[in-house]
């Protein structure tokens, strides 16, 4: 492995041009794997691309998510329209070909606006091997296997990258008008690029900072979902896209609280909770980095989905991210703590979202009590930073308060470091709307509902903003880069973070903010360097 970029010295291409030749022919018949004509010819790779014949609908959307362990457990996933027989997954090594085999379970909503039925389809993959690429292949009886790759993620301290962004929408048009088809989820072309440039890094995952594709503003809901996913499958289907959900996942009438489609697409890691929370908070271990992924529509203030479901979980997420934020802080295994959510708490945008002070609240104390290093976000539209941050003013608006003012080279044990990551490709993007000096505008809470709007208008309050870093206000679209250097022990460890503004069909990329986060190695649990 690449030390530097925690990237396979194999490429995604090769490993499959490895397994169609050795593996599918040997570990697991073409005919064991689909129930059609062509399945019983001899190997080729043309072969995985032809429809099935027997009018099975096809693997659509293949994405991947990774276990709380993420160096031994693996999901697969796709989704149908129409139930299918035996969905399942068969998977092994480059050089082992697809020698086991996992059974997929079958998740199903009934979208309220369509009244469609999706059918989601999860297979598990456990008892994986640490820092290791597996091939795999997704198929139901009748149809065309579809082919991809995954490395696990290495177990204990090691080198690796993941990238982050949110906000993102599809690329295509959904909604035809007089004047011809729109973009009806605050989509663009943008929304195809940032897929291109995370692809150009090739992380070991991604973190997707909620408000994946609007699907809930969008004329139909389960034709946005299924542009989103054929957008992104040809990074997903590599790599974990590990989301949170924001508040356009809440979709009015899917699910108890709005979440129902969200929930059934993607099989996340457990957390205890109700059946009908399951997948909205949730942590996974990558090397010595805890990720912690929240729903901030649980404490935020502003009204932002299709229903307002402040306070849904009865205080159930708040209990569990104090028992995880704990356990975490007390592993001396773990180095970096990060969080991914949706609102933010830090924005110095005018006339947008706003922070929201629900969020600061409800988290920012338990993220200074148990050492947070760094929150990814979105929400607002554009990319910003803050100083680290340890403490809040006592001022209506809970100011966080900067505990330095180093832009280049960070300490976390003093303070979290907050980004706004949410360029993914909206046709909205906030970059142009920033108070110059800095300020901020709060949410501090909302009035009554809006009878022309359905909405409970936000209550701001302005406050200046010494917590402001650095502000992208030249770039509209981006992503930032991760890279997670373990160092030695009895040193520091490091994660050099680089955000990139992002253009074009081919995902080209420009550096436009670099910095260092670091903290001693080992220090956490009463540990000594380790």
């Amino acid at each position: 492995m690449n030390a530097s970029s925690g990237r396979s010295p194999v490429s995604r291409r090769g490993l499959l041009a490895g397994a169609s030749g050795l593996g599918l022919g040997s570990a697991v018949s073409l005919s064991g794997l689909a129930d059609t004509p062509a399945a019983a010819a001899p190997p080729s790779p043309l072969l995985w691309q032809r429809p099935g014949r027997s009018g099975a609908p096809r693997v659509a959307g293949l994405h991947l998510q990774f276990g709380s362990d993420a160096s031994r457990e693996v999901v697969v996933s796709w989704h149908t329209t129409r139930s299918v027989a035996n969905p399942r997954v068969v998977y092994g090594t480059s050089n082992g070909g697809f020698g086991r085999s996992a059974q997929a379970a079958t998740r199903t909503y009934r979208d309220a606006a369509s009244g469609t039925e999706v059918q989601v389809h999860h297979a598990r993959l456990t008892g994986l091997h640490p820092d290791t690429d597996y091939v795999y292949a997704a198929v139901h009886d009748g149809t065309t296997p579809e082919l991809g790759t995954v490395r696990t993620a290495p177990c204990g301290r090691a080198a690796f990258t993941f990238t982050s962004f949110g906000d993102q929408g599809t690329p295509t048009l959904g909604r035809k008008t007089a004047n011809g088809y729109v973009n009806d989820n605050l989509g663009s072309p943008a929304a195809g690029d940032t897929t291109a440039g995370v692809e150009r890094i090739a992380p070991l995952f991604h973190l997707l900072n909620g408000d994946l594709c609007y699907a809930n503003i969008a004329t139909d809901r389960v034709r946005t979902w299924s542009d989103w996913f054929e957008n992104n499958t040809r990074s997903a289907r590599h790599r974990p896209w590990m989301p949170a959900a924001g508040n356009h996942e809440n979709e009015k009438g899917n699910g108890p609280i709005g979440y129902g489609a969200y929930q059934a697409y993607f099989d996340l890691p457990g957390s205890g909770s109700d059946d009908e929370l399951h997948g909205l908070w949730y942590s996974f271990t990558a090397g010595s980095v805890r990720v912690i992924s929240l729903n901030n529509d649980d404490v935020a203030l502003q009204d932002g989905g299709n229903s307002y479901v402040r306070g849904y979980s009865g205080g159930a997420q708040q209990r569990w991210l104090e028992r995880e934020l704990a356990a975490a802080n007390a592993d001396p295994g773990i180095d970096w703590i990060v969080v991914c959510m949706h609102q933010v708490v830090i924005s110095t945008a005018d006339k947008f979202n706003g922070a929201d002070l629900g969020v600061r609240e409800a988290w920012v104390p338990m993220f200074d009590r148990y050492g947070v290093d760094l929150v990814v976000c979105g929400h607002e539209h554009h990319y910003e930073r803050s100083h680290p941050i340890r403490g809040q003013q006592q001022t209506d608006t809970r100011t966080p308060i900067p505990v330095a003012t180093g832009t280049r080279t960070v300490d976390t044990t003093k303070g979290t470091v907050h980004l706004v990551i949410g360029g993914g490709g909206t046709s909205a993007p906030s970059n142009q709307l920033f108070f110059d000096p800095p300020k901020a505008r709060v949410i501090t809470g909302v009035g009554a509902v809006d009878p022309a709007t359905g909405k409970r208008p936000p209550v701001y309050v302005i406050e200046d903003a010494p917590w402001s870093a650095f502000r992208d206000a030249d770039h509209p679209y981006g992503f930032a880069s991760f890279d997670v250097n373990p160092g030695e022990r009895g040193g520091q460890t490091t994660i050099d973070v680089t955000y990139y503004s992002v253009s074009g069909p081919y995902g080209d990329l420009v550096p436009v903010d670099r910095f260092t986060l670091t903290r001693p190695r080992g220090a956490r649990g009463g540990g000594r360097g380790r």
